[in-house]
């Protein structure tokens, strides 16, 4: 370890005197809605053997918005969500909107590194409101996804050409097209940005992977189904039924394996690039960075199954870095957000990050590991409106409720004052989390076990 940090330090002051570096190729992995500290990790065998053991694991990883549109907006641009003007995943929230289209897109992180002369490929999901023949700028290889994350009956726009695939499993599509990217280029550096479906619902694993799993069930935390009322948490969160019926908990244990068995086609993958790096003889100048875009809850506090909520299942995230002058097996306690991505992949590049960005580059944190102060911004603009009305729920039209459905009991996941600002401050002695909601609601979190573990807290 003492010799990678002798390395780094070299490396920076290199780099301070204006030495030319050799830009190191890229990857990142981007999975939907996987949690950590509901152990969505735990089944991935091979990406835990082959990123996290061969690399870092960051166990204190932020989502600043807990869904997806938002959240990929941030990864892109390493902005919050109030800068990129991307509230939610609506249209009429700015995903994939005027602004991002005219002012974020020409800047988003493709461009940048293509000023450092890397060729680049986009696979997978991009913003949920995606439905354009346009392929993004900086992308040179574009195989970009049509709407919200599918694993079959799809649409793509394949490099500007839009392309319908209905039996041949998304996960495994990407992979192909990540490969042949991968083998195609034959000098300079390469950014490659895989954004799979896993473990998203409709929740539909691939075939040979169905039966995995038998017997988990949902892990129960020490939230798991209690009711919220008492607790006096968000008026949302004490919606009836609280506690969730015994049947509405099997289904949350199906649920639950059904995202594991999801993941094992993105596990599949892992192996998979690491295994072509290695054959071309480039694994050793690459970074592969692994996570995802937001958290899941199951059950936590009554609620069903969503994210949205400023809980820890929904806001951290796994974040997983492999690559040159990492030492493996290295665990990071400092916090560290999505927005920190493009500063990051920039510092890798040896380029200089921009002064607008909100996020930070998390390099020097791999080098240094003693918790550092950070107050991090967590925020969320509920989508409920007169539109978004289920008439099949015992709600009225007028209470602007989201996501309600018979599947969850009619516990709704979203309303239109589902809207908050959150404050996360953590340091050696510190970590509490302060939250203002719409409906002018405020609460305060404090945490135990300061960074030591991922043990679900309130």
């Amino acid at each position: 370890m003492e010799s990678l940090i002798r390395i780094s330090q070299l490396l920076l002051i290199l780099k301070y005197f204006g030495v030319a570096l050799l830009a190191p190729n890229i990857v990142l992995i981007v999975t939907d809605d996987q949690d950590v500290v509901l152990k969505g990790l735990n089944p991935m065998k091979k990406t835990q053997q082959l990123i996290a053991n061969e690399g870092a694991t960051f166990v204190n990883a932020f989502t600043t918005s807990p869904v997806c549109c938002p959240s990929r907006s941030a990864i892109l641009t390493g902005q919050y969500a109030h800068n990129t003007k991307t509230y939610n995943n609506s249209k009429t929230g700015g995903c994939y909107g005027t602004h991002w289209k005219n002012n974020l897109e020409p800047n988003a992180l493709p461009v940048q590194l293509k000023l450092q002369g890397y060729s680049s490929f986009y696979g997978g999901k991009y913003l949920n409101e995606y439905f354009s023949t346009e392929v993004p700028p900086g992308w040179d290889h574009w195989f970009g996804l049509h709407g919200n994350s599918r694993y079959y009956n799809y649409t793509i726009n394949d490099n500007g050409k839009i392309v319908t695939f209905a039996e041949q499993y998304l996960t495994d599509v990407l992979l192909n097209r990540t490969l042949n990217f991968i083998n195609s280029v034959k000098q300079g550096p390469f950014f490659a940005m895989i954004a799979p479906p896993a473990p998203h619902a409709p929740f539909t694993a691939a075939e040979r992977h169905q039966e995995l799993f038998p017997e988990v069930k949902a892990y129960r935390t020490e939230n798991f189904n209690i009711a919220s009322s008492p607790l006096k948490k968000h008026w949302i969160l004490t919606m009836p039924p609280s506690p969730l019926p015994a049947d509405m908990l099997d289904d949350i244990d199906l649920i639950y394996r059904k995202r594991w068995q999801t993941l094992m086609a993105v596990d599949d993958m892992v192996e998979a690039i690491v295994h072509a790096l290695a054959k071309i003889k480039r694994l050793k100048d690459t970074f592969i960075i692994y996570t995802s875009d937001n958290g899941y809850h199951m059950g936590q506090f009554s609620q069903p199954y969503d994210k949205r909520q400023p809980y820890e299942t929904d806001i951290r995230v796994p974040f997983l870095v492999r690559g040159p002058t990492i030492a493996p097996k290295t665990l990071v306690t400092s916090p560290v957000a999505l927005i920190d991505i493009v500063p990051t992949i920039l510092e890798m590049a040896n380029m200089k990050p921009p002064a607008h960005l909100d996020g930070v580059s998390v390099l020097n944190k791999l080098y240094h590991n003693e918790i550092s102060e950070r107050q991090l911004l967590i925020e969320y603009w509920g989508e409920g409106n007169a539109e978004s009305y289920n008439p099949d729920c015992p709600w009225q039209k007028k209470d602007n409720l989201a996501l309600c459905t018979t599947d969850a009991a009619c516990h709704c996941q979203d309303s239109w004052n589902n809207t908050y600002s959150c404050v996360r401050h953590m340091a050696v002695d510190l970590d509490l989390k302060y939250c203002q909601f719409k409906d002018n609601e405020h609460h305060l979190y404090l945490f135990s076990e300061l960074h030591r573990s991922l043990r679900p807290h309130g």
